[in-house]
């Protein structure tokens, strides 16, 4: 499987707005989190999953996505090709990060939140984390 983009959209009136992703599913979905980079610190970086796909949906500000590829879970290449997909608050959608990645939050503004859906039960997570040091790959400025 590859990373993808699942689109959404919103829809305004005088109520208010509402966004959705109406191709999203939680079939798989394990359990969410709510991501807040501090204003010091707006990378976190890297941490690959063997098993655990993770799905990211911007709330509040902005984010950058990173992600890549790692051929060796105990020595990955450090010539990996990062990508990058930006996700805002004003541009509804999911980026789908399938299990076999690494990937890092860059948030591009202060108090910007993003959540997180997980597939792996939170009992099985230790045995598929791994960290990288945040200059492992180069972010692509």
């Amino acid at each position: 499987m590859i990373p993808k983009v699942i689109q959404g959209g919103n829809f305004s009136d005088h109520r208010g707005t509402i966004s959705y992703v109406n191709d999203f599913t939680f079939e798989d979905i394990e359990r969410f989190y709510i991501i807040s980079n501090s204003n010091e610190s707006p990378i976190r970086a890297w941490q690959g999953h063997k098993l655990d796909a993770k799905n990211f949906y911007c709330l509040s500000g902005s984010f950058k996505i990173h992600f890549v590829k790692v051929d060796d879970w105990e020595n990955p290449s450090k010539n990996l090709k990062v990508e990058t997909i930006i996700v805002s608050e004003s541009d509804s959608k999911i980026i789908h990060i399938p299990a076999g990645y690494a990937n890092a939050i860059e948030s591009l503004e202060n108090n910007s939140k993003l959540i997180s859906f997980s597939t792996l039960p939170l009992k099985d997570v230790k045995d598929d984390d791994v960290r990288y040091p945040a200059d492992y790959w180069l972010i692509n400025e």
